[in-house]
């Protein structure tokens, strides 16, 4: 879309008689529609821009760290920009900046999903759709699953680009309960997502290092068709066959 605008406000300029609409002037220059950073960030820095950095970058944090998203650039936030910007080509000096800005924009849709998933595949279960219902407000649900996805994406990343599904995301409580859950676990926060789409094993030892605080896997219960990741405060794994 920003493209677009940008297209026919040139466009526009070369033909006679046009009128030029100044507000293509001030539209994004990148894919930033859901947000835009104004400022370079850097150690030390605090505030609602370093938080939505924060929820872009948590999955690249490190081995078994799951970064909370509290505003403040610290240690664990430096880390985590090191790590992206490692992983997308750019030099790694633990600054946000247009660099890392423009890599993060050209990774996100227009709702501030990441690229490969999105809001559709992981919306209410058992054919109800949507958001309500669950343990916390439909706010908050749809805010904990972008949080979810967003270190999805860095999992995929990881594994080489390959291609996830979610099977499963957010589960009103009722829904939680159908499908033999205690109707109050991580998927009625918004919290979980289950992923298929390669190696059982490998998805369940890649997520240790992007930021998940839940995984269950191959040979715990239930999980052998599938690998389930939360974002969950604190530390739950479990993956015997895969030796976690």
């Amino acid at each position: 879309m920003p493209r677009l605008r940008s297209l026919l406000a040139a466009l526009a300029l070369t033909l006679p008689g046009a009128v030029v609409v100044t507000a293509a002037t001030t539209a994004p220059a990148h894919a930033d529609e859901c947000y835009s950073w104004t400022r370079n960030l850097s150690s030390g820095a605090s505030g609602a821009d370093v938080a939505e950095l924060q929820v872009r970058v948590a999955g690249w944090a490190g081995y078994g760290v799951n970064m909370g998203i509290d505003g403040s650039y610290g240690p664990q936030t430096v880390a985590a920009v090191r790590n992206f910007q490692s992983a997308h080509g750019l030099g790694p000096d633990g600054v946000a900046g247009p660099a890392t800005y423009a890599k993060i924009y050209a990774l996100q849709d227009a709702d501030c999903t990441p690229a490969h998933f999105s809001y559709a595949e992981v919306d209410g279960g058992c054919g109800a759709g949507g958001y309500s219902g669950g343990s916390v407000p439909a706010a908050q649900v749809k805010e904990n699953l972008k949080r979810a996805m967003w270190r999805a994406e860095a999992l995929r990343q990881r594994m080489g680009n390959v291609p996830l599904t979610v099977t499963s995301g957010f589960r009103s409580q009722a829904c939680d309960r159908q499908v033999g859950g205690s109707g109050t676990g991580q998927h009625t926060y918004g919290n979980a997502i289950d992923l298929v789409g390669a190696s059982f094993c490998s998805l369940a030892q890649n997520a240790r290092s992007n930021g998940f605080g839940g995984i269950y896997g191959p040979g715990y219960p239930g999980h052998d068709d599938h690998v389930h990741v939360d974002i969950r405060a604190g530390r739950s794994w479990s993956a015997p066959t895969c030796g976690i």
